[in-house]
């Protein structure tokens, strides 16, 4: 858009208007210490637009972001490729600018996308059915530990700590003003201990959440917790960071869990400093109407014809507040239409393929650690904790590595408060490389 200033003509003409003969008669008001003196700024020359833009374009390219660095950040956020038609699809106007779609004569176009993206999260989490997104994973663990506490109108809910520590925070803060125990389960060093979450559960226990791949990256069984919440009537929630995961290893839904909750960032939408990501949230067909959030449902008008439609709980359910099943009553609309898009586009072997690269990346990078530098044990998929001597060698490697455009890794104690500053939480994806693994072993050797 082209900024078209008002000539000294109009501007003159609107003071006339006002009864005034100068401009500053409009800021007679403000004690003239406060009045800057006319030329003092010392702003330059004014550009031309071909200037402008050259002058921010180069500033721009300061910035180092993941699209034009080595990225191993994670910790939630993941760099995964984003075709180039998961943008064009979203860039629609179609799908761009529709409004909330409670008027299926007018928009079947975005709930066939909605009942689209829902079958296929579905069927990647192992699940029964899936609601049409969340904000994101957070509040979506949050919104699985309330829906567990209206299913089995039990009160207490056990959490594993390695859980990421941002779904911890929201879920806590969701339950701290309801009546029940909020318990978390430490989880000793970068990993999942299912026995101590199973100790922890009892008669009382509406739901246990745990991370799987956990916060950590560990992958683990979750047999014995199923049997531990089947003993004890409560409901297993399995969380998620990478959904990608799902295309190497079993799905939560094949461990028997009641509620599947995560990020879909991983499924063509990109970093983006943060957001906007998406939130997947699905369940067992018999816990379905206690899901929150929108759900999109395929059926027949009068006519006999395929429709689809927003169906089993209306917006006036949502807003009824202490009444309502969830006060979350709206969904990641693009975001879940680019997911949609971006699942179409991988089908099952490309999904494959993605989680391949990324798992075989991390398993090329432990291989190389220098001796100095230990990986977590234990069997993960595409994020582990690295342990260095110290906090100084630690953060020399990481200052040597932004020195080569790589982004090494996320300080642990930035995210997890309680750990000792020399840990740097890893991880890849299928657009790390062998030689960006080499240039990231390197940086280590110059730090050492």
């Amino acid at each position: 858009m082209r900024y078209l200033p008002h000539t000294d003509s109009d501007r003159q003409a609107m003071l006339e208007s006002m009864g005034h003969s100068h401009i500053m008669e409009l800021f007679a008001d403000i004690p003239s210490e406060f009045h800057t003196k006319l030329g003092s700024l010392n702003l330059p020359d004014a550009l031309s637009e071909a200037g402008i833009v050259k002058k921010f374009t180069k500033a721009a390219e300061k910035n180092r972001h993941a699209g034009n660095t080595r990225c191993f950040l994670g910790g939630g956020t993941y760099h995964h490729f984003v075709p180039a038609v998961v943008d064009y699809v979203i860039s629609r106007g179609e799908f761009l600018t529709a409004y909330t779609p409670y008027q299926p004569e007018i928009a079947q176009g975005t709930l066939q996308a909605l009942f689209e993206y829902q079958t296929m999260i579905a069927r990647l989490t192992g699940m029964d059915v899936s609601n049409a997104s969340m904000y994101e994973a957070a509040t979506a663990t949050a919104e699985a530990a309330l829906m567990a506490r209206r299913v089995t109108r039990k009160t207490r809910t056990v959490i594993a700590g390695s859980v990421n520590p941002r779904y911890r925070r929201v879920t806590e803060n969701y339950l701290s003003r309801l009546e029940g125990d909020y318990v978390e389960v430490g989880m000793g060093k970068f990993g999942t201990d299912l026995s101590k979450v199973i100790a922890e559960i009892d008669e009382k226990t509406a739901c246990v959440i745990v991370q799987y791949p956990d916060f950590y990256g560990s992958v683990y069984d979750l047999a014995p917790l199923r049997e531990a919440c089947d003993a004890n009537k409560c409901l297993m929630v399995v969380a998620f960071s990478d959904v990608s995961a799902f295309g190497l290893i079993e799905s939560p839904g094949a461990y028997g869990a009641d509620i599947v909750v995560g990020s879909g960032q991983a499924l063509g939408i990109p970093m983006a400093f943060g957001g906007p990501h998406l939130g997947v949230f699905a369940c067992k067909q018999k816990y379905l109407r206690q899901m929150p959030g929108r759900v999109c449902g395929l059926t027949t008008d009068a006519d006999g014809k395929r429709g689809f439609v927003l169906t089993l709980s209306t917006r006036e359910q949502h807003i009824r507040r202490e009444k309502a099943t969830s006060n979350i009553c709206t969904n990641q609309g693009l975001m879940c239409t680019a997911a949609a898009t971006y699942m179409t586009l991988m089908g099952d072997a490309g999904l494959a393929t993605v989680a391949n690269h990324s798992a075989a990346a991390l398993d090329l990078l432990v291989s190389k650690l220098p001796s100095s530098v230990s990986a977590a044990d234990g069997a993960h998929y595409n994020e582990t904790v690295l342990s260095f001597e110290s906090k100084e060698k630690r953060d020399a490697f990481i200052a040597e590595a932004r020195k080569q455009d790589i982004f090494a890794g996320i300080p642990l104690e930035t995210i997890e408060k309680d750990s000792d500053g020399k840990h740097l939480l890893v991880a890849t994806t299928e657009m790390i490389e062998g030689a960006d693994i080499n240039d990231y072993i390197s940086a280590m050797e110059v730090a050492s």
